[in-house]
């Protein structure tokens, strides 16, 4: 049917046309979803987020959290996207960070707007501009569905 090679390439794909994940946790046998701006980069999604927010304070606590990425569809044949859980640690300065941050502006060139022409854009001048933080989600499992190859298609991926 479709190889590994294949479905790697088809995921890979799809996470690098979109923009936006939608992250989900739960607390008190209640769940909650937010979207977040993403970059994947080095086998994990990297975003900014507020740390204060639901969905980080929830996920700091219970240690998990899933994620969704798709695009938009009109039609049942149209309904792909990657399904995943894992984890999401906040991180510190250092080399992945500015790493991370570099492929993020580039994916995102309007975050440059937000700040002075020469400006450094590093961890330390986003949590100053915005009062976010930078997270990372490492995902323990992914998923790849794609209605496109045959309903109801799904199987796991590695990245």
């Amino acid at each position: 049917m479709i190889d590994n090679q294949e479905l790697k390439k088809l995921a890979l794909e799809l996470i690098n046309r979109q923009s936006t994940m939608t992250l989900a946790t739960a607390r008190d046998n209640t769940a909650w979803t937010a979207p977040v701006y993403y970059v994947f980069y080095k086998s994990a999604f990297f975003f900014f987020s507020n740390p204060s927010s639901r969905h980080i304070s929830e996920t700091m606590q219970s240690k998990q959290a899933a994620a969704a990425i798709y695009p938009y569809a009109d039609t049942w044949q149209g309904i792909k996207g990657i399904q995943m859980s894992g984890r999401i640690r906040q991180l510190a300065p250092g080399v992945t960070a500015i790493q991370a941050i570099r492929a993020y502006t580039r994916k995102f060139a309007f975050t440059k707007e937000f700040f002075e022409p020469g400006q450094t854009l590093n961890l330390e001048n986003f949590i100053k501009q915005f009062k976010v933080r930078f997270y990372r989600l490492d995902p323990q499992i992914i998923y790849y569905l794609d209605n496109q190859i045959k309903f109801g298609f799904r199987e796991e991926v590695t990245l």
